[in-house]
């Protein structure tokens, strides 16, 4: 592209970005609200009740399917008819439902409301019960081959069956006088027989003769659409439902705590960012000032992408903008190093620019795909906090390749083409090629030095698994099963005279305090009270405290089978996404050889936070899930980075034994890892010390992850890579060695015949 076209490009940036964030902070006018009232937000923000329901049945396959479908469209006519607005209903797993209820406070209410069975009934136009749910079997649809589209059949049982024939032999007559109403407001025919799902009329299909069989069919000229057929038939099966709904996990969350945690969030967020923004710029320069201009329109691209495909924004999803943020700094600081040793080995800033591109963009593509491996994992078999997560980290990581392969690209150009900022000290270079700040070139003897890093990993491991052994994980309440409240007592109170006012209920349970001035309390209890119970407990502190209901602020029941079911995702999304990891190394590298040291390197971090979570008793909870996959995600993102460049000096120092090979490689990629371990803890410490408990569950085992991910990929995978490539490199040095003796040999002869025909 012409340096002209690049200008009125540039420009055109630099205007939408301001646009952009003039828009999100301020709107414009009443048409359009800025970002924080266009975006969507998660319970965990505004408030409101979740539960998860699990199906008590033995059927599997397609059975079980059709089962939860109809189960689902029941629940979803049940919190439309309690008019939630943006209640959500979704099937998680194989047997279990997942309703989310925004906004509503009485959380045992709603639960018995949506947990209630079905209640199916069949009416004569006058409002006469004919039969109830009871009596169908089964409901289907078929092909409508008299009048086109589709119809419903419906089966019924003996008693069903007796029921039916005998209220359309009444309503057949036309002879009664209608009192019920139909969907539309109007009054039914008399012939109609009225089918209610829990008192609310769904159909109201008029008769021709009485129906004397242990089926009927439901149709309509022109026919049913597809999805009218299938929905109507869904809730007639409805009535019937063959399985009862089990209360495993509920949640209940005020908007006051959501609504601070929020605004915490996105302060420390601010922070973090302008951290990284002074940081980029001192350590590169006018680059740094490149690098901001991409970050800051990376924010805008993500967070308006999410108002554009609906999604909801949870706390667990600003932790994900946040870690994305510093996966965003990675892909332009690897692009920096190497434009920056271009210049170094002599070559001028424009040409600097193109070559590094072109090195660079193969090692942004293959470690940003890595941790997108990770991050769609995650959400495949995550709940739905987690998902929150991995959803605006997969968004995130996208975008992070956009900016930085186009964005950044075109202000660098730029520069390049600039007679006052195409010099190598404007991109933060001294006279002699090195970088003014982290300018050192390292020469550290990792191959020599691996065994001492062996050994220290597995006293790590050895010590942390020794206390897993004998003391056991601290495992959370969603792993072991149990209840957490948070309540605002409205008065200091003492932790010892609260148990003694609960200890009827036998909870055995551990009370800490939420707030400095000791009014606010949590109480965990490994008892996984219902709704019911919760609400019982709660009675009996009102009583003696005198608090309010909306002093509540937040509660949650985990069953005893999330826990176990937590554990197996946990572990079969690491064993997957290891494995697509692997593919993907062994396609592009073209050997197993670095798939398999970067796998062992997965396996060495996830090892590590573990013994790290043993040893200091970190509670290990639902969170952790998502932070050790996001552990593998990032640790596999840096290794992918020394193993490129390994893959790349083989190419161009083909005489250099593996050792130096690998030592000068490793050596050649640490500034980068340590400006990316750096901006990345940049961004999350200030969200870490300011942000709620719920978030900084997701950042311990991401700030454990960045170090420990950082210090297998240098420490180790190479050096395992070292180990597996060891006797090809000792075999193909061998045949130099060998092949070099012959030439000396046969230059040797030559000399000596050349002396004799002299």
């Amino acid at each position: 592209m012409k340096t002209g076209r690049k200008k009125v490009f540039a420009v055109l940036v630099i205007v939408i970005l301001i646009a952009a964030w003039f828009v999100s902070l301020f709107g414009i006018g009443d048409k359009v609200g800025n970002l924080g009232k266009q975006l969507k937000y998660g319970l965990d923000i505004n408030g409101g009740v979740y539960v998860l329901l699990e199906a008590d049945t033995k059927e599997t396959g397609t059975d079980l399917t059709q089962i939860m479908n109809q189960t689902k469209s029941v629940l979803e006519n049940r919190v439309n008819a309690m008019g939630i607005s943006e209640a959500a209903v979704s099937i998680e797993g194989t047997n279990r439902i997942r309703v989310e209820m925004p906004g509503v406070e009485n959380a045992e209410e709603a639960i018995e409301q949506i947990g209630r069975t079905a209640q199916l009934q069949f009416f004569l136009a006058d409002g006469t019960l004919a039969l109830t749910g009871d009596g169908i079997s089964d409901s289907q649809i078929a092909t409508d081959t008299n009048n086109g589209g589709y119809k419903i059949t419906i089966d019924f049982t003996a008693e069903g069956s007796d029921l039916f024939a005998d209220a359309t032999g009444k309503a057949v007559t036309g002879e009664i006088q209608p009192t019920m109403t139909d969907e539309d407001g109007s009054l039914v025919d008399s012939r109609a027989i009225v089918i209610c799902l829990d008192d609310e009329v769904i159909s109201a299909p008029t008769v021709h003769e009485k129906i004397n069989s242990r089926s009927c069919e439901i149709t309509r000229p022109g026919g049913f659409s597809e999805t009218e057929a299938s929905g109507l038939s869904a809730l007639i099966r409805g009535g019937a439902l063959p399985a009862n709904l089990t209360e495993i996990n509920s949640s209940v969350q005020t908007a006051t705590i959501g609504a601070n945690a929020l605004t915490l969030s996105v302060k420390a967020g601010a922070i973090g960012l302008a951290l990284v923004l002074i940081l980029m710029l001192v350590v590169y320069g006018v680059l740094g000032f490149v690098a901001d201009i991409a970050l800051l329109l990376y924010i805008q691209l993500v967070l308006w992408i999410m108002v554009g495909m609906g999604s909801v924004l949870t706390l667990p999803g600003i932790a994900g903008i946040i870690l994305s943020i510093g996966m965003a700094v990675d892909s332009n600081v690897i692009i920096f190093t190497r434009i920056r040793e271009e210049i170094g080995k002599g070559k001028s800033v424009r040409v600097a620019v193109d070559m590094g591109y072109r090195a660079a963009l193969s090692t942004v593509v293959d470690a940003q795909t890595t941790t997108l491996v990770a991050a769609f994992v995650l959400y495949l078999f995550g709940t739905t906090s987690v998902k929150g997560f991995a959803l605006t980290l997969m968004i995130g990581t996208v975008m992070s390749v956009i900016t930085a392969v186009f964005i950044t690209q075109l202000f660098v150009g730029l520069l390049a083409d600039s007679e006052k900022f195409g010099t190598p000290a404007m991109f933060g270079l001294k006279e002699d090629g090195t970088a003014k700040i982290l300018g050192k070139q390292f020469g550290f003897h990792f191959i020599r030095n691996r065994k001492k890093f062996y050994a220290i990993s597995a006293c790590v491991i050895i010590i942390g698994m020794g206390f897993a052994l004998f003391r056991g994980f601290n495992y959370g309440i969603d792993f072991t099963g149990g209840t957490m409240m948070q309540i605002e007592m409205g008065q200091e109170v003492d932790i010892n005279e609260v148990k003694d006012a609960i200890a009827d209920y036998d909870l055995n349970p551990t009370i800490v305090y939420a707030s400095d001035n000791h009014s606010q309390i949590i109480i965990r209890t490994i008892k996984d009270l219902k709704s019911a119970d919760r609400t019982a407990v709660v009675n009996t502190l009102q009583e003696k405290y005198g608090f309010d209901d909306k002093d509540v602020l937040a509660s949650e029941e985990f069953g005893p089978t999330v826990g176990k079911d937590l554990r197996q995702n946990a572990i079969k999304s690491i064993l997957i996404a290891a494995v697509v990891m692997l593919i993907y190394i062994r396609f592009r590298f073209k050997t197993w050889k670095y798939g398999l040291a970067a796998v062992a390197g997965l396996a060495h971090d996830v090892m590590v936070t573990l013994s790290l979570y043993a040893i200091f008793r970190i509670t290990i909870n639902n969170p952790f899930i998502a932070g050790i996959l996001t552990v593998v995600g990032y640790s596999i993102n840096d290794t992918i980075v020394v193993f490129d460049r390994i893959r790349e000096n083989s190419k161009f120092f083909k005489r250099k034994q593996n050792e130096e090979l690998i030592d000068t490689s490793v050596n050649q990629t640490l500034t980068r890892s340590i400006m990316t371990s750096l901006t990345t803890l940049v961004v999350m410490i200030p969200l870490f010390v300011m942000a709620s408990s719920e978030l900084r569950a997701f950042l311990i085992p991401l700030m454990i992850g960045v170090f420990v991910g950082t210090y297998s990929s240098v420490f180790l995978c190479s050096p395992l890579f070292y180990e597996l490539t060891r006797k090809e490199n000792l075999s193909k040095y061998a045949e130099m060695q060998e092949k070099a003796s012959r030439d000396r040999k046969r230059n040797s002869r030559r000399r000596e015949n050349d002396g004799i025909v002299k």
